[in-house]
């Protein structure tokens, strides 16, 4: 007669070979339930795979072209004014009171372009009406224009619409992305010439800095004649500049004379 201990064994054996045992005496324990290393890096691989439908990235949006598309869309000031309040890739419209986009006459044959508003300019939305402001329309009357003369106007913008933080000077960035905006500004407010206030509007239209070496040479921007000259805040921190600040100004007055 089997004893209860052989069927005891035999069925401790056929659980042991249940669990997948092998050899029946090894030098080291193994651990059956671990995975092969190779079959463990697959499964994640294969569970990605296993996936479908998954949605790829949004593509990376190209603000410059973006830019370029709306201001080219743009048939008139009133729609390019509108296209920019919808342009929503520039950091700085988050911070800014009002988007700020011209004064004066449109049609002037005089374009001023600034740099970027200030304090005033973010909290009233036009340019140029601080401080340097006022100074820039003492030196406009001194040649006998100013915005808001019907006989012998100007028209005024910035390279940026919106305040820059603390008046901190533009990026590369937002200058490339609004650079579009400004030039399609120019195509259709049609000056004669434009006047580059500071170094920001020079290295826009021009491409170089330097407004101290750059200021009273005529040049030409957009295809139009140009005349970088000092900014107004720049005379009002160095007045001992302000004699060349008048030679450009009588520049630009026998240049609009004689042209």
């Amino acid at each position: 007669m089997e004893s209860a201990t052989f069927h005891h064994d035999l069925a401790l054996l056929d659980w042991q070979v249940e669990l997948g045992a092998t050899e029946a005496i090894l030098d080291a324990p193994v651990n059956r339930y671990d995975l092969p290393a190779a079959t463990a890096a697959a499964k994640p691989a294969k569970a990605a795979a296993a996936k479908p439908g998954r949605p790829a990235p949004p593509p990376k949006v190209d603000p410059v072209a973006v830019a370029e598309q709306a201001a080219a869309a743009a048939q008139d000031l009133d729609a390019l004014r509108a296209v920019m309040a919808a342009f929503e890739h520039c950091e700085l419209k988050k911070g800014a009171r009002n988007l700020v986009f011209s004064d004066g006459i449109p049609g002037a044959p005089v374009m001023i372009v600034g740099e970027a508003p200030g304090r005033d300019e973010d909290r009233e939305g036009k340019p140029f009406v601080g401080r340097a402001g006022q100074l820039l329309d003492k030196m406009l009357g001194a040649i006998d224009r100013g915005r808001t003369r019907e006989d012998s106007p100007v028209y005024i913008t910035n390279v940026l619409p919106w305040r820059p933080p603390q008046n901190r000077d533009p990026k590369p960035d937002e200058i490339a992305m609004m650079k579009p905006f400004l030039l399609r500004h120019i195509a259709l407010a049609q000056p004669k010439v434009l006047v580059l206030v500071g170094n920001w509007s020079c290295q826009t239209l021009l491409g170089k800095r330097g407004i101290t070496r750059l200021r009273g040479e005529w040049t030409q921007a957009a295809g139009l004649p140009a005349l970088p000259i000092f900014h107004p805040a720049y005379l009002l921190r160095s007045p001992g500049f302000k004699r060349e600040a008048w030679a450009d100004l009588l520049s630009l007055k026998a240049h609009l004379r004689n042209g």
